[in-house]
C-alpha cells in the first residue's frame, strides 16, 4: 500500500455560529489544505498521476475560494469549522475522484501554520 499526498490553498471567511469567542465574528484564512490518498500501484508504477489528484482538489477548493463559507449550501446547516470544512472536503473528493485502486485517507486544513483539523476514516 502507497500514501500520496498533495497540498493546496484557498482563501475563505466565516464565522462560528453558537460559539462564544473572538471566531464568532466574522473573519478570513488562507487554508491550506492536505489530501491523502491511499493505493496499490497499476501499471505504470503509480497509485494515481499527481496532475489528477491535484486536479480534483482545486474543483473542489474553487468552490470554496473567495467566499463567505457560511453562504454554501452545506455550511448553512453546519458550522464552518476546521473540522466541517476537512470533512466536507474529504466527502467532496471521494465523491469525484472515482478511480478503482485509489481512496481518499485523510484531509488536514491548515486555518494557519500553528492549528489544523484532519478528517479521516
Amino acid at each position: 500500500m502507497f500514501e500520496l499526498t498533495v497540498s493546496s490553498y484557498f482563501s475563505g471567511a466565516h464565522r462560528l455560529n453558537g460559539y462564544k469567542g473572538k471566531c464568532e465574528n466574522l473573519h478570513g484564512h488562507n487554508w491550506k489544505v492536505d489530501v491523502t490518498v491511499g493505493g496499490e500501484i497499476n501499471r505504470s508504477g503509480m497509485v494515481i498521476d499527481f496532475g489528477i489528484l491535484k486536479m480534483a482538489l482545486e474543483q473542489v477548493l474553487s468552490k470554496l475560494d473567495h467566499k463567505y463559507l457560511n453562504d454554501i449550501g452545506y455550511f448553512k446547516k453546519v458550522n464552518p469549522s476546521s473540522e466541517n470544512v476537512a470533512f466536507y472536503i474529504f466527502k467532496q473528493l471521494e465523491k469525484n475522484l472515482k478511480i478503482d485502486n485509489v481512496r481518499i485517507k485523510k484531509v488536514t486544513v491548515w486555518e494557519n501554520e500553528k492549528q489544523c483539523a484532519s478528517y479521516f476514516e
